[in-house]
């Protein structure tokens, strides 16, 4: 793979930069800028390199039509103040636009195009779409890691057309994700969560042979301790799930993998319930689980202590009601006690996982934070995502 950092002149090159923005807008205001914070360093690096920078990204799903609610102007605005920049937002059709049309204002250096999903042709990955882009610019940057999953015109095509790079943001995901893929410090820890044990099967199952410990918590424990033989009351669960919980074991059990699930819990009558600690054979059939137990708590906690990774990924409990987010709370503080030693390499994702950390303030006290999402997971899976590929 070719990173950005390598090229020395960049002098007055026209770069069209592939960002993640995909934030979420309502009336035209911006509800959490934590993307556009993230994309600050690679605008900042090209803009002392002396850049032309054609700034293209993406914002909802408007399916290949013009949707108000969905234009990244107020996204583009936002970005001009946080760097004291002038930016010029265009929103003419990208197929009329020019070579000759862009960068005539010797005070304008960034260039910011309207949603590419306004477009049919960006999620078809079209040739001619692509191709269109590149006679714009010089040289294809990719910084969206987060789109990368997606075989997309701006994300894959194009690089068929120029000289392409990994960006600052996209090289540092990588290299962080190697840590706990390929290039791993044991002892290693996986703690896992989410609604549904299906969607997160993948990532176990190519994590186990790797990890010496993988901790199943949240939603998705429900269906682990069920299949144990455990009552969970009116817990959620998912369905027809106990080949795969039977394949998680077995796989682990033929890699010396550890797999760990609550022996305790919290329950709550409701969801907005005050929270009441069971050991699981105390549960009954109104009963919601909705954190894990004081014992689970210790365990994990032992675990955290004599690991030198760890990857979490799902909260430990319904962490929107104050009474069952203490499971979380205690999983995120035991980390950041090893981080500040520099005991322990850890990387967090998933975007309830980073509502938790936000709740405490807690962001900035992990190695690494992913707001990838679905390529975070499919790289964990052991998957090639297209826009990786398309960039080796």
């Amino acid at each position: 793979m070719k990173y950005l950092k390598d090229l020395e002149n960049l002098s007055d090159k026209r770069i069209l930069l592939r960002l993640d923005l995909n934030v979420p807008i309502k009336n035209k205001k911006i509800k959490d800028q934590t993307r556009i914070d993230k994309i600050l360093p690679i605008v900042n690096y090209l803009i002392k390199k002396k850049c032309k920078i054609l700034i293209i990204s993406h914002v909802g799903r408007p399916n290949g039509k013009i949707s108000n609610e969905l234009t990244l102007k107020p996204v583009c605005e936002n970005l001009g103040k946080k760097i004291n920049r002038n930016i010029s937002f265009i929103e003419k059709n990208i197929f009329k636009l020019k070579r000759e049309d862009l960068f005539n204002d010797p005070k304008v250096q960034i260039i910011f195009l309207e949603n590419l999903r306004f477009y049919k042709e960006e999620e078809k990955n079209d040739l001619g779409f692509s191709m269109h882009l590149a006679n714009l610019v010089d040289i294809y940057v990719n910084d969206a890691f987060s789109c990368s999953h997606r075989d997309h015109a701006s994300v894959s095509k194009i690089t068929k057309f120029l000289p392409s790079y990994a960006g600052l943001q996209l090289e540092t995901e990588i290299n962080a994700l190697k840590k706990v893929t390929t290039e791993i410090i044991k002892p290693v820890t996986c703690i896992i969560g989410g609604s549904k044990i299906s969607s997160k099967i993948g990532v176990i199952k190519n994590l186990i042979p790797k990890f010496d410990n993988i901790i199943i918590v949240g939603g998705m424990a429900n269906n682990v301790l069920k299949y144990k033989g455990n009552r969970i009351g009116k817990s959620i669960k998912e369905n027809n799930c106990n080949s795969i919980i039977e394949d998680i074991f077995k796989t682990a059990e033929t890699n010396t993998c550890s797999i760990i699930y609550p022996e305790d819990v919290l329950v709550g009558k409701s969801m907005e319930d005050k929270a009441q600690a069971k050991e699981l054979n105390q549960i009954t059939d109104d009963d919601f689980i909705l954190d894990i137990g004081p014992k689970t708590i210790s365990k994990i906690k032992d675990i955290i202590e004599i690991s030198k990774t760890v990857l979490w990924n799902g909260p430990a409990g319904y962490f929107e009601n104050p009474s069952f987010a203490n499971g979380s709370y205690e999983i995120a503080n035991k980390i950041i006690e090893k981080n500040k030693k520099k005991l322990i390499y850890s990387i967090v994702g998933g975007g309830d996982t980073i509502a938790v950390l936000n709740q405490i303030n807690a962001i900035n006290n992990f190695d690494f934070v992913s707001t990838a999402g679905g390529a975070f997971l499919e790289y964990l899976e052991g998957k090639e995502l297209p826009g990786i590929k398309a960039l080796n």
